[in-house]
């Protein structure tokens, strides 16, 4: 029996701030491309620029629950050819 495996080559990463941040790093050493997604409150937030790429939630939506917003993240994941979603730590896992 022949087991393939595949390696993911872009992976979202659904939290903020430092948790994320050691995600994107680890994603980085492994050679695979990081999403962040972001509430309008962490717009400017350090997390963001640390991934390959970011995109933000609904805007219209406050912080807690822009990121509870499964479908928006999942459609994001979905338009940007991700393979993985990380739950990453905590609340937002």
């Amino acid at each position: 029996m022949v087991v393939r495996t595949q390696k993911f080559k872009k992976v979202l990463v659904a939290n903020r701030g430092e948790i994320a941040i050691r995600i994107f790093r680890a994603l980085s050493e492994l050679g695979i491309s990081s999403v962040a997604v972001y509430s309008k409150e962490d717009r400017f937030s350090l997390f963001r620029t640390k991934a390959d790429e970011a995109y933000p939630l609904d805007p219209e939506k406050g912080p807690v629950d822009a990121y509870q917003d499964i479908q928006t993240i999942i459609r994001i994941a979905k338009e940007k050819g991700v393979d993985a979603i990380h739950p990453g730590y905590g609340f937002l896992s």
